[in-house]
């Protein structure tokens, strides 16, 4: 049985225009001529991740890996070239996006729900469990902007991991809160991905948690792919294009 391609990025671009200003970025709307420098934040990038892969994606700041999160997710589109993507898509990139601050943290569980396509009925199913990772007790029926920036990730880290994604994206996200629920959410994140159908891409710095969660890796340099393998030669690659600099 063929293996199910659940990202394909075909010969992807994305160009930014870079202005001087806010200002000349405005003007640029109702005047062409106006100058710009322009950015290859990626550039002709082209991989596939069949379902059930782990892979980290690894690279220094700058290197294009944010950009490639944002278009598998759809905040952004490419300039150039095509994206696929196969599968409801749970990304743990800004964890707190979507929440709207006068609703309650229940509420905010149906709003963020909507926002990736969940209907209420499956939300309802989940609610009980979601407040109870979250360990935010009675303040879940209290309105968000009462809520400190720790208790606003926990949650939002809840939903995303609560909502049996098909693609689970991980930017670093295994940071929140204190010790002992970071390895909470190390647990959480190890059992969904313990399911052969649970596809993940991890960006992170830290070579060992790549190696705890990921057989695979790409290496971005400046825009490029500039390495596809396993995550031990990524990872020896990765050591040898940063770390002598």
């Amino acid at each position: 049985m063929k293996e199910e391609i659940v990202i394909e990025f075909d010969h992807v671009t994305k160009m930014y225009k870079l202005f001087k200003n806010d200002k000349k970025r405005l003007l640029y709307t109702f005047c062409k001529k106006i100058k710009y420098k322009e950015k290859k934040a990626v550039n002709d990038v082209s991989f596939e991740i069949k379902r059930g892969e782990a892979v980290a994606l690894l690279g220094r700041n700058g290197a294009g890996k944010s950009t490639i999160l944002k278009m598998i997710t759809g905040v952004c589109f490419p300039t150039t070239g095509d994206i696929t993507v196969n599968g409801r898509v749970s990304a743990l990139l800004e964890l707190t996006s979507g929440f709207d601050p006068e609703f309650t943290g229940r509420e905010n569980i149906y709003l963020k729900g909507q926002l990736l396509g969940i209907k209420d009925k499956e939300i309802r199913e989940l609610e009980q469990q979601i407040i109870d990772f979250a360990e935010i007790e009675e303040y879940i029926d209290q309105p968000v902007r009462t809520y400190s920036s720790g208790m606003k990730a926990r949650l939002g880290f809840s939903i995303n991991v609560n909502i049996r994604p098909e693609i689970l994206i991980v930017d670093e996200a295994l940071s929140v809160g204190d010790e002992e629920f970071k390895r909470k959410c190390v647990k959480k994140v190890n059992e969904i991905t313990s399911n052969d159908n649970i596809t993940l891409l991890l960006v992170t710095h830290v070579t060992s948690v790549a190696k705890e969660f990921c057989k695979r890796g790409l290496l971005m340099k400046d825009g490029k792919l500039i390495y596809d393998g396993t995550i031990d030669e990524t990872i020896i690659k990765y050591e040898e294009t940063y770390k002598k600099k």
